[in-house]
């Protein structure tokens, strides 16, 4: 299971927890994980699916950084949680390293994403 905590701005799975960045439009509840090889630029070919409709896609990817004035690297190694919010669309963002462990031990896990600490 990999647990989202969107006040803390963390993921955690398999026992370890790391920064992340979310957005004020990421959806707190219960998902099933599914890679999807993805071509636009900034994804790096990859990301892990969570919730999608007819217009968004909701997703895991590594961090996001064609946008420079974001700043997204340095405020996902931002010690303060309140760095890490309300940053992008409703997808997660998390290291490129971090997204590796996840790709190789929870890629159609389940996910779950609260919006208080549990």
């Amino acid at each position: 299971m990999v647990i989202v905590d969107l006040l803390a701005a963390t993921i955690c799975f398999a026992g370890a927890c790391h920064p992340a960045l979310v957005g004020q439009d990421t959806p707190a509840g219960t998902y099933s994980l599914s890679p999807r090889r993805i071509e636009d630029a900034g994804y790096d070919g990859s990301v892990l699916v969570y919730r999608e409709n007819e217009k968004y896609l909701w997703a895991i990817h590594r961090v996001y950084t064609l946008n420079p004035g974001e700043r997204r690297m340095e405020r996902l190694q931002s010690g303060r949680a309140d760095q890490r919010r309300n940053i992008t669309k409703g997808c997660i963002n998390v290291a490129p390293e971090v997204y590796r462990q996840l790709m190789d031990c929870c890629a159609r896990d389940i996910l779950v994403i609260n919006k208080h600490r549990s």
